[in-house]
């Protein structure tokens, strides 16, 4: 183990590297070595044509993490579960300068740990019916991406999608501290990720594993179940070269309530009743009485946790909350924190989570819902040129038992007014409701086959996945089903032959 600044490990690493690259939006980001690689490539013009994966966004959505990479000859291919947090990368996308690839969060999460015993493919259903599979776009985001890294099999008579394992050359991690031996404890890391996986992929495959840490303790040793990376495994250590660039999450520096149980005191406001908290409320009602697990997804979903956590204390004190990196119960946060909780319950590894999700172990999921067509697709993962990524969203929407997308009718300087009824002040520029979607993140038929419980919730309507694709069931009170619906939609739904009119134990 050899400790090296930040600006020195550019020269470690050799050109057509493929790079591992550890973190979830900002937890387990090692900020120092990603700014310092991308200051050493201006400099010196390498290391060049670079391979970089990583299974989550990992940035703040402005110029941090991934990022740092977003510069002309430094990187070939990248293979990202979520892109959103890196927009820089954005333009080496749209204009062909890279080859770019979306798979999904678990998936990538997988072939970590795949790579780490030498496999050469990973088997999942995962993917299938989505962008991922190659009978759509096989997760290639541009025209310069043209090798196949997934392709369909029959095995026993039923489909899977085949990844291609990569040989991973290059780790770069970040724990808390070293001791003098390398090896890396966690203890204040928010989430532990798949550390453990790349770390051993790397050096299986006789390569280097590198690691930020906040110190190195020379005279301490650490307790053994506190470290994640032994010491036999690390090539490098760097340590931050700021409290900046070694914060838990890119909003927080250091809040020991994401590592420690307990009990959270303060309460929630309530807040007002707009159409967030009224869709977040139509949404409570469909959480089964037997249901222990749910996911929360961000962005809307986020409301129906705050809903449950203040007007059902009953429901919200028998649901466990999981969230796809390995948090398991506690309060989940949301933004930069996103991703970690306040007094989490558990907290492990991202693929160990990732195995729970694809074996059906949530009861319940609430997801976002950007674009809905009449099959009921959903689209969240790419918008015109915007590439968002799917992060765990396929996962989790194709092996949960009861999905509840939530998400309002349209899109775009919506005003809606709530009293005694719904009313649509403004009507949103942008329909949700589409005939076909831009990218299909969610398959609905696959869904209805699979046995799945599906419903699309607004403020003003709710529909429900059949046979024949969307079916209106409920309408909120004060709501005209013909200009506020159905005109609102470039395809004609389902209608049940009883809607069920939504109103004042909902107002």
């Amino acid at each position: 183990m050899k400790v090296i600044q930040a600006n020195e490990v550019g020269k470690y690493i050799k050109d057509g590297s493929t790079i591992a690259v550890e973190g979830f939006i900002g937890s387990g980001v090692a900020e120092s070595i990603h700014q310092g690689l991308g200051e050493y490539f201006l400099e010196h013009k390498r290391p060049k044509n670079l391979t970089l994966m990583h299974a989550a966004g990992i940035g703040d959505g402005i110029d941090k993490g991934m990022n740092h990479y977003a510069h002309k000859g430094m990187v070939k291919r990248i293979i990202g579960g979520h892109w959103a947090m890196a927009p820089m990368l954005k333009p080496l996308v749209e204009n062909n300068t890279i080859e770019a690839y979306n798979f999904p969060q678990g998936v990538i999460s997988h072939l970590f740990r795949a790579a780490s015993s030498k496999q050469k493919v990973f088997l999942s259903k995962v993917g299938l019916g989505t962008f991922v599979d190659p009978r759509y776009q096989g997760g290639k985001l541009n025209k310069k991406t043209t090798l196949d890294l997934v392709n369909v099999v029959n095995i026993f008579d039923e489909e899977y999608l085949a990844y291609s394992v990569p040989s991973i050359d290059v780790a770069i991690l970040r724990g808390s501290f070293s001791d003098k031996d390398g090896n890396i404890s966690f203890e204040d890391e928010a989430l532990t990720l798949e550390a453990f996986s790349m770390a051993t992929a790397v050096h299986n495959n006789g390569g280097i594993v590198i690691v930020q840490v906040k110190e190195i303790k020379e005279n301490e040793s650490f307790k053994p179940k506190s470290v994640k990376i032994p010491g036999f495994m690390v090539d490098y250590i760097v340590c931050a070269k700021s409290k900046e660039h070694h914060k838990q999450t890119y909003a927080t520096h250091y809040n020991e309530a994401f590592t420690n149980g307990g009990n959270l005191s303060e309460k929630l406001i309530a807040g007002k009743l707009d159409e967030r908290k009224l869709i977040a409320r139509y949404a409570c009602r469909y959480v089964p009485n037997d249901a222990k697990v749910v996911n929360y997804g961000i962005g809307m979903p986020e409301a129906v946790a705050k809903v449950i956590k203040t007007e059902h204390p009953n429901l919200e004190s028998k649901l466990t909350a999981t969230i796809e990196p390995g948090t398991i119960g506690g309060t989940p946060l949301t933004g930069l924190d996103f991703g970690v909780a306040l007094y989490p319950d558990a907290i492990i590894d991202q693929s160990y989570m990732f195995d729970f999700y694809d074996g059906g172990g949530i009861d319940i999921a609430f997801l976002g819902m950007a674009q809905c067509d009449k099959d009921g697709n959903i689209n969240v993962s790419k918008f015109g040129n915007k590439i968002a990524g799917a992060g765990g969203f396929i996962n989790i929407s194709q092996n949960t038992k009861h999905l509840v997308f939530c998400g309002t009718f349209t899109a775009g300087k919506l005003q809606v007014e709530i009293d005694d009824e719904v009313k649509i002040i403004s009507e949103g520029k942008n329909h949700k409701f589409v005939e076909s979607v831009e990218q299909i993140t969610f398959n609905g038929k696959l869904a209805f086959e699979k046995g799945q419980i599906v419903h699309y919730v607004t403020e003003r309507a709710i529909f429900e996945l059949t046979e024949k694709g969307l079916c209106l069931v409920a309408v909120s009170k004060g709501i005209d089903i013909k200009k506020d619906i159905l005109e609102q939609m470039e395809f004609t739904p389902e209608i049940a032959e009883n809607i069920e009119i939504l109103g004042e134990e909902y107002f």
